[in-house]
């Protein structure tokens, strides 16, 4: 995936600035705006098959790690703890709006897992819509203490820098699922761990 932005990005008209893997898209704008113009289309008697595909992609891409958290865990979630790092729907904001953290959550939430979360902004919104039913963690190392497995679903700036050494020895198996591509895949790698990101090759598993 890396490759093909960089290729699309060498056009001008396109660039590769905003052309970063993830996934899905959330917030309080973009998911209804895409929905209006199917709906204004659709009032027009109007097909609108490119939206209606990207709708559908980005449902299915919020939960596209889900089967991969599964599939490494041998199909069986219940009593697993995993830490999840990023709640809103991007950085820099409190917004859990049609955030995909919100998916994987209900989704691991439902398959008995346990969650141990960290957000700089946005825990408060979170803990209105979950209550009890998650741990928040204070600091985001807090939220590897003792965890299965990490997922990342934020590109926080502050998770870009991350503590190789602290991190595998907070968690109880170097596995980390992230929904950002934060990481080089070979730094990954060299610091022995287990590393799932977003079509790119996996790592250590």
């Amino acid at each position: 995936v890396d490759k093909v932005r960089v290729g699309m990005g060498t056009d001008s008209r396109i660039g590769k600035r905003f052309l970063f893997p993830g996934i899905g898209y959330g917030g309080s704008c973009f998911p209804k705006d895409v929905k209006a113009l199917q709906k204004a289309g659709s009032d027009q008697n109007y097909d609108f098959k490119i939206l209606e595909a990207v709708i559908d992609v980005n449902n299915t891409q919020k939960t596209i790690l889900l089967p991969k958290i599964e599939s490494y865990f041998k199909g069986n979630l219940k009593g697993k703890t995993i830490a999840i790092w990023g709640l809103a729907f991007k950085p820099e904001t409190d917004d859990i709006r049609e955030a995909p953290s919100l998916y994987m959550m209900k989704e691991l939430l439902e398959k008995g897992a346990k969650l141990q979360v960290f957000d700089p902004e946005a825990m408060p919104n979170i803990e209105k819509r979950f209550g009890a039913n998650l741990i928040y963690a204070e600091a985001m190392y807090d939220a590897l203490e003792n965890a299965d497995a990490l997922l990342i679903c934020t590109e926080w700036s502050i998770f870009r820098t991350l503590d190789f050494d602290k991190a595998k020895q907070l968690l109880n198996n170097p596995i980390i699922f992230d929904g950002r591509n934060l990481y080089n895949l070979e730094d990954m790698r060299d610091a022995g761990f287990g590393y799932i990101s977003i079509g790119r090759k996996e790592v250590g598993v």
